[in-house]
This record gives C-alpha cells, sequence and structure tokens, in this order.
C-alpha cells in the first residue's frame, strides 16, 4: 500500500511543490518486500573506501570552500571510521596530528586552518579528533593542548549576558557554547567563573516552538548591566535542529553549575521541547527521517541533531526508556519480527529512522548524503552515521555508573574540586544498556555507540577525559554482549 502524501490546503506552493517532489523520490527508495533484496545493509566498505579517499588522497576540488573547515573535515573523517569500527594505522593516525596541531592558535585555541584565527567550532573539532587519533607524550598531541590559553582564549570571548561569541569579532551562536562546553569539559577546565550565566542565556534561547534559536536579543540597562529576570530576550530565529541539540547539551553539561546557581533558576520548557522534536520526524512517505524546521525538508544529518537529541531529554527525565533509571537488566532484543514491541511507546520511532538511513541516506559510490539524489559528503557521512547509531542502542546516564565514578575520585588541592567531580561523574556516567540494541536489517549493520554529549565513541570520551583529570575510570563490568572497541 502505497504511503499517503502530505496533505495541502489547495493552494500549491513553491514549499508545497518541492515536498512532494522530494515524496515522490522516496518513494522510489522504499524496498519491495517480495524481492529477495530487501533486506537494508548498511554498505560498511563503500563507506569506509569513500572516507579513506578523503583522507589519503585529499578532498575533492569543490571543498575547497571548506578551507576554514579543516578540522571538521578532519573530525567528521576519523569520527565516521570510529563507528564504523575501523582503526587507523599509527602513521596515518601520526600525520592526523601533526595537521591537527598546526591548527593551534598562539594564544589559545585552534583556527579553521594554519595560521587562521582561533574559533570555537574548529576548536572542538580538533580536539575531538585528537580524542581518536592523539596520545599522551612527545608529538601525541594531548600534552601539546595549551590548556592555560584556550581557558585565555574562551574567556576573552564571553559576554556580560552568559554568552560567548565564536570568534573575536563575532556573533553569538550556541553551537559556539555547545562547542566550548564540551572542549572545557573533557580538558577539565571548566569552571563557576567560565559559566556564570551562560545556562541562562540558553533558557533565553527557547522559542515558543519548543526548540532552540542560534541566539537571543541582548538586553541591557543604560549602565551596561544585565536586567534581572524576567526581563525579556527574545529568541533571534526559528527554532532549529542543529541549535536545539547544541542548546540542549549544553543545558545538560550546564546542570552541575545551575544546581549551584541563586533563586529564580532558570528553566528550559521540557515538554514543549521534546512535543517540537517528536514532530520534526518525518511520516511514512519520508520515510521517518528527521527535518531540521518546521515546513522543511526532511534530510539525513538531522538523524544527529534532532534523532541524537532524545537521549539528551532523558537525562533529564524525560522521554526515557523502561530501563533508564533502574539499570536493571533489560528486555531481549534482535532483529526478528516482534522485537520492535518493546520500543514502540519510545518517544521517537528508532525503526523508521534507520529505515530511512538505509534505505535514502546511503549513496551508491559509498558514502552518506541528505537525500537522494543528492551526492554524499563528509558531514552527512558522519552525521547519518551518528543518528543510526543513536537509533539503534541505548545510552543513557547510569546512577549506578556514576556512583562509580565518584567512589574512586581522587580529591586534589585545586580549586573548585567539588565541581571538577560532578563534571567528570556526570560526563562519563553514559552507559550502554545491555541487551537493548535494535538494529535494523541485522548485526551486521551495527555500528559502535556514540556518546550522546560528545558525538564521540564512549572509549574515547573517558580516554580524554581520564588522562586530563588525572583520574582512574573504573573498568565496565558487562553482563551480556560485550562492547565494541571503537577504532
Amino acid at each position: 500500500m502505497t504511503p499517503k502524501p502530505t496533505p495541502i490546503d489547495g493552494f500549491p506552493t513553491s514549499t508545497s511543490r518541492t515536498q512532494a517532489e522530494t515524496e515522490a523520490v522516496l518513494l522510489e527508495h522504499i524496498p519491495d518486500p517480495s524481492s529477495p533484496h530487501a533486506k537494508p545493509t548498511l554498505q560498511k566498505n563503500a563507506h569506509m573506501q569513500f572516507l579513506v579517499r578523503n583522507l589519503v588522497q585529499g578532498f575533492p576540488t569543490r571543498y575547497t570552500s571548506q578551507d576554514a573547515s579543516q578540522p571538521w573535515l578532519l573530525f567528521w573523517t576519523l569520527q565516521a571510521f570510529s563507528v564504523l569500527q575501523v582503526a587507523l594505522d599509527p602513521g596515518n593516525k601520526q600525520k592526523c596530528i601533526e595537521k591537527i596541531m598546526s591548527w593551534q592558535h598562539p594564544d589559545g585555541g585552534f583556527g579553521g586552518g594554519p595560521g587562521q584565527a582561533a574559533h570555537l567550532l574548529p576548536t572542538y573539532a580538533s580536539v575531538c579528533a585528537l580524542a581518536i587519533v592523539g596520545r599522551p607524550g612527545p608529538n601525541g598531541g594531548w600534552d601539546q593542548i595549551n590548556r592555560k590559553k584556550m581557558y585565555d582564549f574562551f574567556l576573552s570571548l564571553k559576554q556580560k549576558d552568559g554568552s560567548f561569541l565564536v570568534a573575536h569579532h563575532s556573533e553569538v551562536d550556541v553551537r559556539g557554547i555547545y562547542c566550548l562546553l564540551i572542549v572545557a569539559s573533557l580538558l577539565d577546565i571548566l569552571t563557576p567563573e567560565l559559566v556564570e550565566g551562560t545556562a541562562a542565556f540558553i533558557a533565553s534561547c527557547q522559542t515558543y516552538e519548543g526548540g532552540f534559536a542560534s541566539a537571543s536579543h541582548p538586553i541591557f540597562t543604560l549602565n551596561g548591566s544585565i536586567p534581572p529576570p524576567p526581563a525579556p530576550r527574545p529568541p533571534l530565529g526559528e527554532a532549529h535542529g542543529g541549535y536545539t541539540f547544541c542548546a540542549l547539551a549544553s543545558w545538560v553539561m550546564l546542570q552541575p553549575f545551575v544546581a549551584l546557581s541563586p533563586e529564580p533558576k532558570p528553566t528550559i520548557d521540557l515538554k514543549n521541547l521534546l512535543r517540537w522534536l517528536v514532530h520534526m520526524q518525518g511520516i511514512e512517505i519520508e520515510l521517518g527521517g528527521f527535518k531540521g524546521r518546521t515546513n522543511k525538508l526532511v534530510d539525513g544529518c538531522y538523524s544527529w541533531w534532532c534523532g541524537g537529541a532524545f537521549a539528551l531529554l532523558e537525562a533529564l527525565g524525560l522521554g526515557g526508556l523502561q530501563n533508564a533509571e533502574s539499570d536493571e537488566v533489560p528486555i531481549d532484543s534482535g532483529t526478528g519480527a516482534g522485537v520492535w514491541d518493546d520500543v514502540d511507546d519510545g518517544p521517537f520511532n528508532r525503526e523508521a529512522l534507520q529505515e530511512y538511513i538505509l534505505n535514502a541516506g546511503q549513496h551508491p559510490a559509498g558514502g552518506l548524503r541528505d537525500k537522494p539524489p543528492k551526492n554524499a559528503d563528509a558531514y552527512h557521512t558522519l552525521y547519518c552515521l551518528s543518528g543510526l547509531s543513536s537509533a539503534q542502542h541505548h545510552i543513557f546516564p547510569s546512577k549506578v555508573r556514576k556512583q562509580q565514578l565518584v567512589d574512586v575520585w581522587e580529591a586534589s588541592e585545586e580549586p573548585n574540586d567539588n565541581i571538577r567531580k560532578d563534571v567528570f561523574s556526570e560526563l562519563l556516567s553514559w552507559t550502554e544498556e545491555e541487551g537493548a540494541s535494535h538494529i535494523v536489517g541485522g548485526h551486521e549493520n551495527r555500528l559502535n555507540a556514540t556518546h550522546p554529549l560528545s558525538n564521540l565513541t564512549i572509549t574515547h570520551t573517558e580516554g580524554l577525559a581520564e588522562y586530563f583529570y588525572k583520574q582512574k575510570v573504573p573498568v565496565r563490568v558487562r553482563t551480556g554482549k560485550p562492547e565494541a572497541k571503537a577504532a
């Protein structure tokens, strides 16, 4: 039975015509159940070859416009390898480390290329890439990160209202705040001084729809101070999937600091946010993909920006699956008929999202894409894979795991040691629920689990944080299938 098209009101527009054209193309990618090739397969080898070509031979000419995004191109490639369970050899790892360190700015942070100005977004991409290929010691990258100058660079971008410029003489953007918070959390440079007022700013970016905009209107008194709540701070622009993920992840990371803030504490509307995220998933004729804004087309990258946000809501106590709070052994999982009955009450359709990526997101020549008939690219390759991983696995902040981390914490004389412990234990408490993987197409389509905050594997997230906090991360004890090791 052919899925019904999106209804229109009888007054066609450019938007409705484009929607109809997209639906017609997507219909061609619904597999025939009677076909022997109906089983969706993740073409891992083709995607690996796509990534290898970019890494070893260099990116095609059309990527010259991304000269200021060199760290992103490398991070997208390296993390895609990690999700696909592909390891790099030591020689290529060292080449990557040397390339990454050529982007470090002498005054702190990383730029988009050698000699380019430091910027929060490539700083995140560079540090996360080093989490994958780097190591302690000479020429390993980790010890060559200038954390003192990076912290000073972060502070130099701080605004009176708690927001941050993405770079000197640039704009405020919640994506930059997310990048700063991830890096500061991983490198143990996150302090109350750095994030004072930031949670309130994040809250001000939530729109009436429930999602988040890129920023909010700054409001100052005549003497330049920030008026106390409930001074109005309208969001700048409409709710958007990328901004929403970054704002929500930032909000999760800021919770230890929100707990310390004076009354009235900043809040966000979680139920309205959940409603908006649910409505971003496409209907049957859109194959269950996600769109990034209201009345827009589905796009594979929002598999992560929207699909990955549901785990973050669970960390805040909303929209979780049945075993998130208990740490009990969950229901059986598998790939046969009926295994999805257990997750039908989840906040989004994990099965449909996987089918969108497998049926429409894969390019026949390798790599993943926005949607057919578009070409594959490095950006969509990673975020389609990350979204697929988030739909396959249930990753949640485990109270048991957090207590394990707290129990082995070695106190120090450093200032804010208690808040450091909270940040560390919250960041590393995320755990894959044993037996809760639901993988469309069979176990051969399985990807490594992705940390919902960092978009690194849990292994790489733990490795970098363990080193910079100078703490010992307890070994994970598993009673079910062993967790696949990251590349």
